[in-house]
């Protein structure tokens, strides 16, 4: 039983994909601000086929109950973007973004 439990193990080890490390365009300042506790995220998604204005206009709608802080909208608002939204986001150089604007 150890001989298979051992393979098998060789075989999790193998299968084991480590999590995808993804380019940051935030600046040191926006990485290291802190998310309010008991924040939920926003509701709102953006895949890049929505109205870009009526997305920003739900999202900062948002923002006025949770903070006021330029760094955490930029973080919040990256939760917002999935598909070709988050490709492009993702593709920004490092540091690129240092405020909201």
């Amino acid at each position: 039983m150890r001989n298979q439990s051992g393979s098998r193990e060789a075989e999790d080890r193998e299968c084991f994909t480590p999590p995808r490390e993804f380019p940051m365009p935030f600046s040191q300042e926006i990485m290291e601000a802190i998310i309010p506790p008991t924040f939920v995220g926003p509701k709102a998604t953006f895949t890049g086929v929505e109205d870009p204005e009526a997305h920003l206009t739900a999202f900062h709608t948002q923002m006025m109950l949770v903070s006021d802080s330029d760094a955490v909208r930029c973080k919040l608002f990256m939760s917002t973007l999935v598909e070709v939204a988050m490709d492009w986001f993702i593709s920004l150089p490092d540091g690129h973004v240092t405020s909201f604007a």
